[in-house]
């Protein structure tokens, strides 16, 4: 990663170029590493399904990584199968959750997959369900299952079925140097949108995550594009005199909010994305950028140098005042708001060159530093608020990593072909 400078950060989204092409079926893999696991975590046992060598790792793996749980179906005297849990052998190993299954084969070539989470300690079934899914959605299954067990066990929604979008760094392919990809959770099934020889910046997700917006410089000028991920057609939504980037979505869909600087200084602007009316949301000498909706719609927040240093602000729309959030550290930038805008994940520069994620309460202010590395940057937090998505860098190696907001768990998803960079988790 380039020296972040706050120049570097400020304008990253606004200032690089990109030529787009419609999606191709190349891709490059992400390689998932588990770089801390987490310790005392409530131990639970997936059995093997029955007839089935896809589901049941998947089904592991997820809850693993999760950070709230630790596998316990390796090394460990216990058995269980379908409506036979044998709960005194896992109440004796100190396992307090089992996971059982069986898949079976339909006439249609689809699959039958029933699974149950038994409770140890209760001695009952939390989860008793059959699903019935085609070849083409096995993995999808697996994830599904994933997010049903831990919603059942801790109260929150998974997100292991959801999707992350990332570019791609490869040298070694001039011609599509840089691709803008999408991925399960943990890095399967990668499918690439753009391909690019110039960089690609700030993918930005619709509501519906049927859509994504970047920002291409094709006609010699900057200007954001939003394409269809289904159909790979795409629309030009901004193409303004000077500078048009880091595009952001309203909860509700039908207003966009960008950086442009067709008055001469970068500031932030909404559009109605039906009329394309365009309506000034900031007018300051400094550089306003970043601007992202608050969930409900009634504010975003936004980066800005008007104090100094690059920090944080919040914008009202119904007085239509700005405030400032951030005061710890000489800078904050790159903000993105929970789904229950109650936090803010940003880059934080607690000291020198060192750049990391943190997480700062609305409420109450206070920040925490997230992240062990130090050259951190582009936050997502995951749809539930549980864990952050980045981009690091470790050693010579620019990967994403995905944290756990207690810092209990993280694992990383480099890519062998090149550095993956700005990632985006998907909304529900």
């Amino acid at each position: 990663m380039m020296e972040m400078t706050r120049k570097h950060l400020l304008c990253l989204t606004i200032l690089t170029a990109l030529s787009p092409v419609l999606a191709t079926q190349s891709h490059a893999q992400l390689h998932l590493e588990i770089a801390k696991a987490p310790e005392e975590a409530p131990k639970i046992a997936i059995i093997p399904f029955n007839n089935d060598q896809s589901i049941y790792p998947i089904v592991e793996n997820d809850l693993n990584r999760s950070g709230k749980f630790s596998s316990a179906s390796k090394n460990l005297p216990a058995t269980a199968s379908m409506n036979a849990p044998n709960a005194e052998a896992w109440k004796s190993a100190g396992v307090p959750y089992v996971v059982t299954g069986t898949v079976k084969t339909t006439d249609n070539g689809s699959f039958e997959v029933h699974y149950q989470l038994y409770d140890v300690e209760k001695q009952q079934y939390l989860l008793n369900e059959l699903l019935t899914v085609p070849a083409s959605r096995i993995r999808q299954a697996g994830h599904m299952i994933s997010d049903a067990i831990y919603q059942a066990l801790t109260g929150i929604p998974g997100d292991f079925s959801g999707r992350i979008a990332y570019v791609l760094r490869n040298p070694a392919t001039p011609e599509q140097r840089y691709t803008l990809q999408i991925a399960d959770t943990d890095g399967e099934q990668p499918k690439t949108i753009l391909t690019s020889r110039d960089p690609i910046l700030s993918p930005a997700w619709t509501p519906d995550a049927k859509k994504i917006a970047y920002v291409s410089f094709e006609t010699k000028r900057p200007a954001i594009y939003v394409q269809d991920l289904a159909t790979g057609k795409r629309e030009k939504l901004a193409s303004f005199r000077g500078l048009n980037g880091a595009p952001s979505f309203s909860p509700d869909g039908k207003n966009m909010l960008f950086t442009a600087s067709m008055h001469g200084n970068p500031e932030i602007y909404q559009m109605n994305l039906d009329t394309r009316e365009l309506q000034r949301m900031t007018n300051d000498s400094a550089i306003d950028t970043e601007a992202r909706y608050a969930p409900d719609g009634k504010s975003f927040i936004f980066t800005s140098d008007r104090g100094g240093s690059a920090q944080i602000y919040s914008y009202n729309f119904a007085n239509s005042t700005s405030k400032r959030l951030t005061f710890r550290g000489a800078f904050n930038a790159r903000g993105t708001l929970s789904a229950d805008g109650k936090k803010i994940a940003l880059v934080h520069r607690p000291s020198g060159s060192n750049y990391k994620v943190a997480i700062q309460d609305i409420n109450t202010g206070i920040t925490n530093i997230l992240t062990p590395t130090s050259l951190d940057e582009s936050p997502s937090f995951s749809p539930n608020g549980q864990m952050v998505v980045y981009a690091t860098r470790e050693g010579n190696r620019g990967l994403l990593s995905i944290m756990s907001l207690d810092g209990r768990f993280r694992m990383n998803l480099p890519s062998e072909q090149g550095e993956v960079r700005e990632p985006a988790w998907a909304p529900k």
